[in-house]
């Protein structure tokens, strides 16, 4: 346990130094196992780790789906999703603070990455908020929180990982995500409502569109709904695979893109050239995860946990809430997708032997996972935002952030005592 605490003291010390997430989990880990065994031994554990998710065919849908989310931003559809938000939420106190919200889904849709979804909403959202008063703590907590949205609502990065790790259906999976995903584009609208309610300040109501503008700025979003149920559908009637769907989903969009005039050979190689980098991003990270996992592993840190929850003697419910009690302090210091690449072999066989679904516990998972990306320290979509906020205090935006971790907390729990939200629509198919 000490050399597991140490090892994350030293990750803390490192991406303060700014050093690179991926490259900070993998040097905590490549150091950790050294101590703990070997440093040949160290070696030779990350490096064939490494080798076989590099040449594994299945992570093949990870860069697709970049890939269309990089065609996707180039077609400028997220300006369309926001303009249609603010014509039918502007009008409402803290309406621009709503269509944020309401974008942000729409983004998720078709891109399946949270950073993509911070960064592109902070470019799309934030100039219209600020031109109109919004307070900076308003604006910011609702860029980081929606951009949370890209992680659950399908196609997902983390439920294709938590799939390929437990050999469950991605396809059901994404089905499963996207009730609890309008879950929670309500509750967050709903928190914008109840922050405007006691300070009308922080988001002053825009000009109200006329019913023509606002139906002909929602038909322009077209393109987000077709490329979405192509994919779904597709991938629920067994036309594709997840694989096939994303290299389906990432044709769609070029073509998509090439028909509304906004591809040029430029902007084609700028969408490669993006999907590469984020591509190479996300699997420095899920190495980085994978090298600390072995560690977190080796010093039996694994065990220990696995060992508390089955020795509570409790009712699964109860579990369940320390299961989640653990998650939420692992997601203060290790980001998303690489806590689900390290919690998935200690979790998913008690809770498979505890009787839950394991699509459900993968959307439960994820959910968990979304309040890692915005609880310090290491809430990646916070420093993500800070960066492109020069001017916003960090304070300023955890500020923000809280009444959303809030109903993140409220919404586990009704997925905790409601499953039907996430196993219904799977039920179905």
């Amino acid at each position: 346990m000490l050399e597991t605490v140490i090892g994350l003291s030293g990750l803390i010390v490192l991406l303060l130094a700014r050093v690179p997430l991926g490259f900070a989990m993998l040097i905590v880990g490549f150091v950790g196992t050294a101590l703990v065994r070997t440093p040949s031994a160290a070696l030779a554990g990350v490096s064939s780790t490494i080798f076989e998710i590099a040449i594994s065919p299945n992570f093949v849908v990870l860069p697709l789906f970049m890939l269309m989310g990089a065609f996707v931003s180039q077609a400028r559809l997220s300006d369309d999703l926001y303009d249609a938000a603010h014509a039918w939420l502007g009008h409402f106190k803290g309406g621009l603070a709503m269509s944020t919200v309401a974008a942000s889904g729409g983004f998720a849709a078709v891109s399946g990455n949270s950073v993509a979804t911070v960064v592109t909403m902070a470019k799309v959202a934030l100039p219209s908020m600020r031109r109109y008063g919004y307070g900076d703590s308003l604006a910011a907590g609702t860029i980081a929180a929606g951009g949370t949205l890209g992680i659950l609502i399908p196609p997902s990065n983390a439920l294709i990982i938590y799939g390929l790790l437990t050999e469950t259906d991605v396809g059901k999976l994404f089905i499963a995500g996207i009730i609890p995903g309008l879950v929670t584009i309500a509750l967050y609208i709903a928190v914008v409502r109840l922050i405007v309610t006691f300070r009308p300040d922080q988001g002053p109501a825009a000009e109200r569109s006329d019913w023509p503008t606002r139906f002909r700025l929602l038909l322009r979003v077209w393109g987000v709904v077709a490329i979405f149920l192509m994919i779904m559908l597709g991938i629920t009637f067994g036309v594709f695979t997840p694989t096939e769907a994303g290299a389906a989903g990432a044709l769609g969009a070029l073509l998509f893109s090439i028909g509304r005039k906004r591809m040029s050979w430029h902007g084609l190689y700028l969408s490669l050239f993006d999907a590469g980098k984020t591509t190479a991003m996300l699997f420095t990270v899920i190495f980085g995860a994978l090298a600390l996992n072995q560690f977190v592993q080796l010093s039996g840190v694994g065990n220990q946990l696995s060992d508390f929850v089955t020795g509570l003697d409790a009712s699964p419910t109860v579990s369940i809430f320390a299961i989640l009690g653990i998650l939420i302090i692992l997601g203060m210091f290790i980001e998303g997708l690489a806590m689900v690449l390290l919690v998935v072999p200690i979790f998913v066989p008690i809770v498979d032997a505890m009787g839950f679904d394991l699509i459900w516990f993968g959307v439960f998972l994820v959910v968990a996972v979304e309040i890692s990306l915005i609880t310090p320290p290491v809430g990646i979509n916070v420093f993500v935002l800070k960066t492109m906020l020069k001017d916003v205090e960090l304070s300023t935006i955890f500020a923000g952030i809280m009444p959303f971790f809030a109903a993140d907390i409220f919404r586990l729990v009704l997925l905790i005592f409601f499953p039907a939200l996430a196993l219904w629509l799977p039920s179905l198919v």
